[in-house]
C-alpha cells in the first residue's frame, strides 16, 4: 500500500472528470446527452484496451461470469450519465457536481435496501443531513416549476441530475455485486461497451454532425473519461476507500474554480450552504466506514482458527 500515490491517483481523477464534464458543458449547446454519451464511451475503449495490454490482463480480463450483471449495470450507468450531461447543458458546472453528491449519500440507502447491509442511526442521520443538503441546492430550482422557459430548463436541468445521481446509486450497488465475481478490469470494460451500445439508441432523438470544435471537445471528453476510470481504478489498488474517498469533494474546488474562469459562472450563497451540507455528510459517512472497517479488521484478527 502506498496512501500518498493513492491519493495523487484520486485527485488526478477527479481532475479528469471535472475537465471532462466541462468539455461535455462547452459542447452541450447543440450536442445532445445521447450523443455526448456516445463519445465519452467510444473514445475511452481505446485508452481502456492499451491499459489492460499493458497490464497483461487483455485476455484474462475481458472474461465474464455474468454478462446479464455487466448489461444492467451498464444501463444504470448509462442513464446516470445520460441525465448528469443533460443537466450540463441547463445548469452551472458547480450546481450539477454538488447535486451529483447525492450519489453516494443513494447509495447507502440503496445497500440496506437491495443488499442487506445493516445501516445504524449515525449513517442515517449522516445521509439525512445530506439529502437536507440536496433539498437546500435543488429547492431554488423546482419553485421555479412552471415559470419562463429559461428558469423551467434550470428546474428540469435539477432534477435530471437527481434522476442520474440515483441511477448512479444503482450502479454502484451493481458493482458490488459485480466485484465478488468479476474483474475489475472487465467491469471497466464492458461498461464503456455497453454504454457505447446504448447511447446509439438515442439517434432517432436528434443526433447532430459536430462541428470542428465540438467533435475535438467530445473526443478529448471520452479520452478524459477513460484516463479518469484508469486512474480512479488504480488509486485503490495503493490505498483504502476511506483513505482516498474524501478527496472526491475537491471536485467541488475544481468545478467552483472552472465555473467561474471558464463559464462565468457564479455560485449563489444557497448553493454553497446546500454544498457544504451533503460534502460534510459525505465525509461522516466516509470516517463512520473507515471506523467500522478498523473494528471488523480487530474483530477477525482476534478469533480463533475455529472462529
Amino acid at each position: 500500500m502506498n496512501p500518498i500515490k493513492g491519493i495523487l491517483l484520486k485527485l488526478a481523477a477527479v481532475t479528469l472528470f471535472i475537465c471532462m464534464a466541462s468539455l461535455i458543458k462547452a459542447a452541450s449547446e447543440r450536442v445532445p446527452a445521447g450523443e455526448a454519451v456516445f463519445f465519452r464511451s467510444f473514445f475511452a475503449l481505446p485508452i481502456i484496451l492499451g491499459w489492460l495490454a499493458v497490464r497483461g490482463d487483455l485476455r484474462t480480463g475481458l472474461k465474464v461470469k455474468s454478462k446479464i450483471s455487466h448489461f444492467w449495470r451498464g444501463f444504470a450507468g448509462t442513464t446516470a450519465m445520460a441525465c448528469g450531461f443533460a443537466g450540463l447543458g441547463l445548469l452551472p458546472l458547480p450546481e450539477v457536481t454538488a447535486l451529483g453528491y447525492a450519489a453516494p449519500l443513494l447509495t447507502v440507502v440503496f445497500a440496506a435496501m437491495f443488499l442487506g447491509e445493516e445501516v445504524r442511526a449515525f449513517r442515517l442521520t449522516a445521509v439525512g443531513i445530506g439529502l437536507v443538503g440536496v433539498l437546500i441546492v435543488v429547492s431554488p430550482r423546482v419553485t421555479l416549476l412552471g415559470q419562463e422557459t429559461v428558469q423551467m430548463a434550470a428546474a428540469i436541468g435539477a432534477i435530471l441530475v437527481l434522476f442520474g445521481a440515483v441511477f448512479s446509486a444503482l450502479a454502484q450497488i451493481y458493482i458490488r455485486k459485480l466485484v465478488q465475481t468479476e474483474q475489475t478490469s472487465a467491469i471497466v470494460f464492458y461498461f464503456s461497451v455497453t454504454s457505447t451500445a446504448l447511447s446509439l439508441l438515442t439517434i432517432p432523438f436528434g443526433w447532430v454532425w459536430p462541428t470542428g470544435t465540438e467533435a475535438a471537445l467530445l473526443i478529448s471528453a471520452g479520452i478524459l473519461g477513460g484516463l479518469g476510470q484508469i486512474f480512479l481504478t488504480s488509486a485503490y489498488r495503493f490505498a483504502d476507500a476511506s483513505v482516498v474517498a474524501p478527496f472526491d469533494y475537491a471536485s467541488m474546488i475544481m468545478a467552483l474554480a472552472i465555473g467561474y474562469f471558464v463559464f462565468e459562472e457564479v455560485p449563489t450563497l444557497t448553493m454553497l450552504g446546500g454544498a457544504a451540507l451533503v460534502i460534510f455528510a459525505g465525509v461522516l459517512i466516509i470516517l463512520r466506514e473507515h471506523r467500522l472497517g478498523l473494528e471488523r479488521s480487530r474483530a477477525r484478527k482476534g478469533m480463533t482458527p475455529q472462529g
